[in-house]
This record gives structure tokens, sequence and C-alpha cells, in this order.
């Protein structure tokens, strides 16, 4: 079975539409560096009266925050200027995709919805680097989609 190379994960943002409002600016393309999202439990160990193992109670799980890097173009200028008026106000829905052969793998997408906006990371100078400069968007996420 092949293997998949972590260029091939990126994502997508879209806003999301609350009372046929969308709820920020579009951001059309591609994501080309995805972090957090990770899913864990809480859990609590109970020793009831001097029992050698414990009960395990568990709370609800709960999704890291995502992050969302790219590289910075200047055409982005116009909608990281009305985000940073909506950090912590605006939802979007965050799709996290396969490509194979630059095409979406169909069934491999995970599908963060209604995720909050909760952090800009703006581009970085440095006069004496070629690197590109990267921006990041920052969400927190309340839930997944099922599968299809």
């Amino acid at each position: 079975m092949a293997k998949v190379a972590q260029r091939q994960i990126v994502a997508e943002i879209t806003p999301k539409t609350v009372g046929g409002h969308e709820t920020g600016p579009i951001i059309g393309g591609f994501f080309s560096q995805i972090s957090g999202g990770e899913i864990t439990a809480a859990v609590e160990k109970v020793y009831s009266g001097g029992n050698q193992f414990p009960e395990v109670l568990c709370a609800p799980a709960e999704i890291g925050d995502l992050t969302l890097t790219r590289h910075w173009d200047p055409g982005d200028h116009t909608n990281l200027s009305k985000l940073r008026q909506l950090v912590g106000r605006t939802y979007y829905d965050v799709t996290v995709y396969t490509l194979n052969c630059d095409l979406k793998e169909p069934g491999s997408e995970r599908i963060y919805d209604k995720c909050l906006l909760v952090g800009i990371t703006e581009p970085e100078g440095d006069a004496s680097s070629g690197a590109p400069a990267t921006y990041a968007l920052t969400f927190s996420v309340s839930t997944i989609s099922p599968p299809s």
C-alpha cells in the first residue's frame, strides 16, 4: 500500500453561514500546513477503599485547536485585515484533505464543523532571509462531522 507524504495533506476553510449570511471573508486556496486537532478525554482514577486497581471515570472527549499555515501572498492582505477584527467572533468549517496527484482523494476528508477563529499569527519579516513568509490561523474546534 502506498504511503502518504505530508505535502499531500492540505486544508481549506469555508465561512460558516448563519442566518443566510457568511460569518467571515472567503479565503480561497489550500493551507499547506496543519497541526493540532488531536482528540483526548480526561480521566479520573478512583481508588475505592483499598482496592489495588482504580475505577476509571472518563470525561467527554475534547478536540484540540487546529492551526492552519500557508505562505503569505500579498493578495491575502485584504482578508487578513478583515479577520483581525473577527478573532473570537467568526466561524469557519475546516476541511482537511489527502491529495493524490494534486486531486482530492475521495473519502479522505476530515470535516471540522463550526470552528471559532481564535488566533492569527502574522507573517514575520527578516531582511537577511530568503525563506517564504507564512501566516497562520488558529481555530477552536467543537465537532468533527461523521464519515459520509
